[in-house]
């Protein structure tokens, strides 16, 4: 059971993607915009761990070539961090200066998602892409997707205006 997963081809949808590709998308369109604030969810007090998508492949491959592999396991990095550290590590990655904002009429979820990773560590598995390298892989992921306009969402993004059009509801 993985926690919670970024990387390349992540859904940057602003409605409906996780913490990390949404806040790589709106600290970047903020950036572009000048705009002097942005909003997040919630308290931005919950805790929560992030494993970058090769990590979880490395995992599973290991898994895989182990003459008895466990039936279960939880993988992850056993180390959290809060919404709000989060977004001040990829406001200062994007090189965003504006203002934090959280929105505590939206649902935080969760106090702590943290997982136990003790028996692949005790298997010979640990993870091998630390926080802050794999973010900066993930943003010029989302950075070439959105020139290249691969970028996965449901809505487009006019790369010359930087303006966001969503799809109209039918």
């Amino acid at each position: 059971m993985p926690t919670n997963l970024y990387g390349p081809h992540d859904n940057y949808d602003p409605e409906s993607s996780h913490v990390v590709a949404t806040f790589l998308r709106r600290f970047h369109e903020a950036k572009q915009a000048n705009a002097s604030e942005v909003t997040i969810w919630g308290s931005a007090r919950p805790r929560r761990e992030f494993l970058h998508m090769d990590d979880l492949a490395d995992a599973i491959l290991y898994l895989l070539r182990l003459a008895e592999p466990p039936d279960w396991g939880n993988v992850g990095t056993e180390i959290d961090l809060s919404v709000m550290e989060l977004a001040h590590k990829i406001a200062g990655l994007v090189s965003y200066q504006g203002r934090i904002l959280t929105d505590p009429t939206r649902p935080d979820g969760a106090p702590v998602k943290q997982t136990d990773v003790t028996l692949l560590h005790r298997l010979g598995w640990r993870h091998q892409i630390e926080l802050d390298r794999g973010l900066q892989l993930a943003y010029e992921s989302f950075l070439s997707e959105l020139r290249s306009g691969q970028l996965r969402s449901h809505d487009k993004i006019d790369q010359t205006k930087r303006v966001v059009e969503r799809p109209r509801p039918r």
